[in-house]
């Protein structure tokens, strides 16, 4: 007997879109049908947020139709989109930090009694009556900034079913979201599905779309190279369609022969930029010839904590020694000759000098040393020999070492920045999420790198939103809550659930 397939509840055909010289996508045709969850996978750069941000009305296509349960729209605002009951749940939640749940939940479409009054109870109501139907468990009177991240995330959720949704596109909702959290997620997201809802699910987490996605399509280089079923394939499969190439998603490492700490922390107190405290009273040990990672939830002293180590940031208290020399009151640079190598957070910002060539960029924390500048002078010939030397040990796609680091992908900016940090023989390294916006074929080289620098004996300090490569690639584990180190273990001695519940709470127990 065939089966019969639910009607369309969103469809884009021969979808164009271009940013000047730029085809962020080429005739895209996406077909989502109500009543189920459609997962949507591709690189960084592929073209899926462009095409889901079209579907939403924040952009407008060059060529190409888009349809709602089967009939021409045309979307030029969100506004637009939200009439024809689509609803989407960004990366960045446009919530209000000072408002309650249920003031976010009906802001723009308010209840209102009497004089145009705002009836916050019917408000309350609404929600409650909302969150019960879908199993999105929130209280209607709290404030949002109190709640955590999965919380808030819901509360994004129920706005756009408050606003009557039949189709909600989620744009990487897991991605700072502890793994219990992510369980949530993903019951939820069938719930709406049986009611009837359709969902666009964007995340590059193969493992997610496996347990979830009635149907797959993948996207590279603005293009669709296929659909599938997600019973018809596996993770390398996916990851192979996104890259068109087998790629190792786990990479083999032997076990690990630590020595003497590399990295000694002692009583670091660190404050935000708004002047809080963002790590307090942190201890921490890192051994050369091992990765230590740190997990949490994203906002928790990681990023404080590392721009410490590297100088970035200034020390309240406490002490930062590599190999017995004190870090606390250096300068970056006078860091990095201590014997610190640093993969940072932003590339852009902190990795990179996008308007220098990608020589220049290779030689950032040397440049002026020998044999790459004698008595103050550049050594341009030294340079380049050096450049052309990395670029091709770490496999850097460019046409010229001469070429601007703005005109690198993200992947290949990536490896610039390994290639400059690994090469200089720094006993201890730092890597912050060190695979951010790159694609799965870069991840693995960077996997790769990390492992081969931990086998020649340096300590590295891995700092990761993604459990999955903390998991994979630490020797020893550190869960970071509120600033301190709740647990430090071997990761054999560790698993997912057992440190998602770290994150969530600080505490070992369940909730």
């Amino acid at each position: 007997m065939t089966a019969v397939q639910a009607p369309l509840a969103l469809e884009a055909i021969g979808v164009t879109k271009r940013f000047g010289s730029i085809t962020a996508n080429e005739d895209v045709d996406l077909q989502v049908e109500a009543g189920t969850v459609h997962a949507l996978l591709g690189e960084n750069g592929a073209g899926k947020s462009t095409l889901v941000n079209i579907l939403f009305g924040l952009y407008h296509a060059d060529e190409g139709e888009i349809r709602v349960a089967g009939k021409p729209v045309r979307m030029d605002s969100p506004r637009d989109a939200i009439a024809h009951r689509i609803g989407m749940v960004h990366q960045h939640f446009q919530l209000v930090p000072v408002l309650t749940v249920a003031e976010n939940v009906v802001l723009g479409q308010e209840p209102t009694r009497g004089l145009g009054v705002l009836d916050l109870d019917a408000a309350a109501a609404e929600v409650t009556r909302l969150a019960e139907r879908y199993g999105l468990d929130v209280d209607p009177r709290a404030v949002l900034e109190d709640l955590p991240v999965g919380t808030q995330q819901r509360v994004e959720i129920l706005r756009s079913l408050y606003r009557q949704a039949d189709v909600l596109i989620l744009d990487e909702p897991t991605a700072v979201l502890t793994p219990q959290e992510t369980d949530q997620l993903l019951g939820v997201l069938r719930g709406l599905a049986a009611e009837g809802v359709a969902v666009v699910f964007i995340t590059h987490k193969l493992r997610e779309v496996l347990a979830i996605a009635d149907r797959v399509t993948v996207m590279r280089h603005g293009r669709v190279v296929g659909s599938t079923d997600p019973a018809e394939t596996d993770e390398a499969g996916l990851a192979e369609m996104m890259v068109g190439r087998s790629v190792v998603l786990r990479v083999p490492k032997s076990a690990a022969r630590p020595g003497d700490p590399v990295l000694s922390i002692d009583g670091l107190c660190v404050q935000d930029d708004r002047g809080r405290p963002a790590v307090d009273d942190l201890d921490l040990e890192v051994r050369s010839g091992e990765i230590f990672g740190i997990a949490g939830v994203e906002g928790n002293g990681q990023r404080e904590l590392v721009e410490a180590i590297t100088g970035l940031r200034d020390v309240l208290d406490g002490s930062i020694r590599v190999n017995g020399t004190e870090l606390a009151g250096h300068r970056p640079r006078e860091i990095s000759e201590l014997g610190v190598a640093h993969v940072p957070e932003d590339r852009e910002k902190h990795g990179l000098i996008a308007a220098h060539s990608i020589a220049d960029n290779l030689v950032l924390n040397r440049y002026h040393r020998p044999p790459f500048a004698r008595r103050g002078v550049r050594q341009p010939a030294a340079i380049d020999d050096e450049a052309r030397h990395l670029v091709e040990r770490f496999d850097i796609r460019t046409a010229s070492i001469d070429a601007p680091a703005r005109s690198l992908s993200g992947g290949n900016k990536q490896k610039v920045i390994a290639a400059r940090e690994f090469s200089h023989g720094a006993p201890l390294l730092v890597a912050a999420q060190p695979t951010r916006g790159i694609d799965v074929g870069s991840i693995e080289f960077v996997h790769r790198q990390l492992i081969e620098q931990r086998d020649r004996g340096v300590g590295v300090l891995l700092v990761s939103a993604e459990l999955d490569e903390i998991l994979s690639l630490s020797d020893r584990i550190g869960v970071i809550y509120r600033g301190r180190l709740v647990i430090v273990a071997d990761a054999a001695d560790l698993d997912r659930a057992h440190i998602g519940r770290l994150m969530l709470s600080g505490s070992d127990q369940p909730a």
